[in-house]
């Protein structure tokens, strides 16, 4: 037991050593070593790529827009107005909270936070925490692609309505465009070497485009409303008669706007110095959806004229029938809902490159079903093209939802946002078990705010779990019901199947992992001691 403590302490060392050069290539992949990982994906992106994946995964003011469908009804206005300080509040909470685990844990290879919960867990459970921790993150990512994919493809489907108004939409109309999206971001991802030049394209056509439209809708509306209605208007339009239970379904919209936060971490083993880098990518991620997403609402707000015109409209998308109303030409309100569509499939294509990082990571680790086939990394391309192939698949299988339920978006985000929330809720619990000052503290160490943002996370993990799994409307039929509690029971029942089956003994956990970290370790100190180095 003490030589094992010893080596735990040599890579605790070696992880938290900053003498080391950076200029040096290999200086990361040493430490990645030192934790039991080898170094199979290059380090392409700069702390700006990593911004920009991470942003335009997130990409909040995208996510206002397409999931209007969901707040419009349950608050109208006030909801997305102050919904969004208050979720942007929560969320820089989940940002810290994240950011010190990544400054602390720098290279804890693309896992993130199932690797945390490995290192932070009692032994005796560190193995399942992991093994749970992991699961529900890659069940988020796919619901993460899932509901940017259904939301760019409704919004195609919605503007041809626009331009042929005798067009009635179907569910399986949305659903195509769902599967074309979802298979160009596929092939887009296919490509490792673009991936990060992307990042940053995606990341400027964001922002260019939320330029355009916040400046076109508001000079080109007719008439615009007074601060009253931006500020104080609450519609509830649910069948809910209690209003707080309205806007709590309704959070759903502006809480989806700034989920997945923990992308970048999965993207360390692409980046140098990533106990810096990282937090800044997350916490700019959370800053910069804040500025964007809130004066963007208030802006189109206040060039909205009939708020019933959005709730009932053919199109099924409030946001085009907004610029359409703001605008009052089919061409300018299309032009306009192109450029979110275009948003979308960035947003898209950060999603698939997240989710198959993600899914190849954990296959690494013995996470899934044959795992040593989905652990391959593609040499030519760049990219664990099977992890990311068989991710794809499932997201295209979960589409199906959509042919069953017409609020099965609403499904979608709530499993996105619960999903999520629960994978870095576990690390952070194993966290304060084993006391915030008994880890080794990186650059971002935020000491009792740290705490405080631990605790807040928990509660709203704890609240979202069960107030998202209201259905969002009343009365409650088949095709209008929140899914989202038989999506959490499949998966559970998937999750322990897959433990006793095989992942109790074939999943790379703490102990093996040490057990290789060590090994190697000592190989590098007779590797400098054979050559006479110090």
């Amino acid at each position: 037991m003490a030589e094992k403590d010893r080596d735990v302490m040599a890579i605790n060392q070696l992880n938290s050593n900053d003498d080391l050069d950076l200029k040096d290539l290999d200086s990361d992949a040493q430490k990645l070593a030192a934790m039991g990982y080898s170094q199979d994906l290059r380090r392409n992106y700069s702390v700006l790529s990593v911004l920009g994946v991470g942003f335009s995964l997130t990409n909040s003011w995208f996510g206002i827009s397409a999931a209007l469908v969901t707040g419009i009804n349950s608050g109208g206005p006030i909801l997305i107005v102050y919904g969004i300080i208050l979720i942007a509040l929560i969320s820089t909470c989940v940002g810290i909270s994240l950011s010190e685990l990544a400054s602390a844990y720098p290279n804890a290879e693309i896992g993130g936070q199932y690797f945390w919960a490995s290192e932070l867990a009692p032994r005796r459970y560190a193995n399942f925490a992991s093994y749970l921790t992991g699961w529900f993150a890659w069940a988020g990512s796919i619901f993460t692609s899932a509901s940017v994919a259904i939301a760019v493809g409704s919004a195609g489907v919605g503007c041809w309505q626009l331009a042929h108004p005798d067009f009635v939409i179907e569910s399986w109309h949305v659903f195509l465009g769902y599967q074309v999206v979802n298979i160009f971001a596929f092939f887009f991802n296919c490509y490792g070497r673009i991936l990060p030049t992307m990042g940053q394209l995606a990341f400027w056509i964001s922002l260019l485009s939320f330029f355009i439209i916040l400046v076109t809708v508001p000079s080109k509306a007719p008439t615009h409303q007074e601060a009253k209605f931006v500020f104080a208007n609450f519609v509830n339009n649910t069948g809910w008669k209690q209003n707080g239970i309205a806007f709590i379904v309704g959070l759903i919209n502006t809480n989806w706007s700034f989920a997945c936060l923990d992308c970048a971490t999965h993207l360390s083993e692409e980046i140098h110095r990533p106990k810096k880098m990282i937090p800044i990518a997350i916490l700019g991620t959370v800053a910069i959806g804040f500025v964007t997403s809130w004066s963007y609402s208030v802006a189109l707000f206040f060039s909205m004229n009939d708020v019933d015109n959005l709730v009932e409209t053919a199109t099924g998308v409030p946001i085009l029938a907004l610029f359409y109303q703001a605008i009052g030409n089919k061409g300018g309100a299309i032009a306009l809902e192109a450029l979110i569509m275009v948003t979308g499939v960035g947003c898209q294509i950060s999603c698939h490159t997240w989710q198959s990082r993600l899914c190849w990571s954990f296959a690494r680790d013995g996470g899934i079903p044959f795992s040593s086939y989905f652990c391959k990394v593609d040499r030519r391309l760049g990219v664990p093209l099977r992890a990311h192939f068989m991710s794809c698949i499932i997201v295209a299988i979960v589409g199906c939802l959509y042919l069953g339920s017409y609020t099965a978006f609403n499904s979608m985000v709530t499993a996105c946002i619960v999903l999520l929330y629960i994978s870095y809720a576990i690390p952070v619990t194993c966290l304060l078990i084993r006391g915030r000052k008994n880890i080794p503290h990186g650059p971002f160490w935020m000491g009792p705010i740290g705490f405080f943002s631990n605790i807040v996370l928990l509660l709203w993990t704890c609240f979202t779990l069960i107030m998202y799994s209201f259905p969002p409307v009343k009365p409650v039929v088949a095709s209008n019901m929140n899914y989202v509690s038989a999506v959490y029971g499949i998966l559970i029942f998937i999750i322990i199947i897959d433990w006793f089956v095989r992942g109790r003994r074939g999943y790379r956990g703490q102990d093996k992992r040490h057990d290789e970290a060590a090994a190697a370790l000592r190989g590098v100190v007779l590797e400098k001691g054979a050559h006479g180095l110090p």
